[in-house]
């Protein structure tokens, strides 16, 4: 344990990326994305079969996901679909964005426990026992898997750009020019209204046109900060025993020490994959619900477009404030 956890009396030299062999193109989170994507296909795809209806002959349970992980799965996705999406969305928008936001969901939840789980202080060891010298806190490392890569800004930063795309794609697609001017200005109902109330209109402007680019930017840092703070807590606490090693402690003043701050480490853990699972789900979220507000509101008990548009429109909002908090 002191081999794997002392190399560093750091906590960030085992977040921050890293080059991969001291290349300057192939950061360590690169690798750890494209390997998660190819490994959250395939379960994915084996959780899409798993679920899938069976031949007749299988009577009721044709209709029954086979296995543990395709039934969570199911209950998941059904969960954020129909008690989540479609209230804040519609149904319409759900349907066209359920898959770029599930995508999103359990992408972000994969990167998120592949933080967990120390792969690249495993293969630093590993290649320590076999002769080759490491040292956690080189500019370099020579694992090539692995990392906390939404502990990179970079990494939520490019997130939350293609949330960004798509929030403004759904913009002009659904209100066009015109309607997305008149949604920085307050609405139509501001812009055509009373004359006198255009005086507030280039305060409301500029404060509309900074939210479409704090609105990522406060994904990215949300997502970013939290598993920082995780990661961060999570290695002092591993870190505690090899300190006391290093401070000239009695064997049994380090024992206890380390007793101690293992267990404390490993209910931070459970802690941290509550955490890995709510940030993701709040990315996913908080994205439908910026997409919700670039959109003509549903109305299915048959009103007009304009007759409910203000309590519509205040209701999503509120669902994004309650969200934020």
């Amino acid at each position: 344990m002191s081999l794997l956890i002392a190399r560093s009396s750091d906590p960030l030299a085992h977040i921050l990326d890293k080059p991969v062999m001291d290349d300057p193109y192939i950061m360590l989170s690169m690798v750890t994305l494209v390997v998660a994507a190819i490994v959250l296909i395939i379960l994915l795809w084996r959780v899409g079969n798993a679920v899938a209806t069976g031949p007749a002959e299988m009577g009721n349970r044709r209709y029954l996901p086979n296995g543990k992980l395709a039934a969570v799965t199911e209950v998941m996705v059904l969960y954020l679909r129909n008690d989540l999406l479609v209230p804040v969305m519609g149904e319409r928008l759900t349907k066209r964005y359920l898959s770029y936001l599930l995508s999103l969901f359990f992408f972000i939840l994969m990167l998120n426990i592949i933080g967990l789980i120390p792969f690249v202080e495993i293969q630093e060891a590993t290649y320590a026992l076999i002769g080759m010298k490491f040292d956690i806190s080189a500019q370099s490392t020579s694992a090539v898997f692995g990392g906390a890569t939404t502990a990179s800004i970079s990494v939520t930063g490019a997130l939350a750009l293609i949330s960004f795309i798509v929030i403004q794609a759904q913009a002009f697609r659904e209100l066009g020019i015109g309607g997305w001017l008149e949604h920085l200005c307050g609405g139509r109902e501001l812009v055509r209204g009373s004359i006198f109330l255009w005086l507030v209109i280039p305060i409301i402007f500029v404060v509309e046109l900074g939210g479409i680019f704090v609105k990522p930017a406060a994904l990215a840092i949300r997502l970013f900060a939290n598993m920082v703070a995780g990661h961060m807590l999570l290695l002092t606490l591993t870190m505690f025993g090899a300190t006391a090693a290093q401070a000239g402690l009695s064997s049994w003043a380090v024992g206890g020490i380390t007793i101690v701050s293992g267990i404390g480490a490993i209910l931070i853990t459970f802690l941290e994959v509550f955490v890995a699972l709510l940030q993701a789900f709040i990315f996913m979220f908080l994205t439908a619900v910026f997409i919700s507000l670039m959109a003509h509101e549903e109305h299915p008990e048959g009103q007009g477009e304009g007759a409910g548009h203000g309590d519509s429109h205040g209701e999503t909002r509120a669902h994004a404030t309650v969200a934020a908090h």
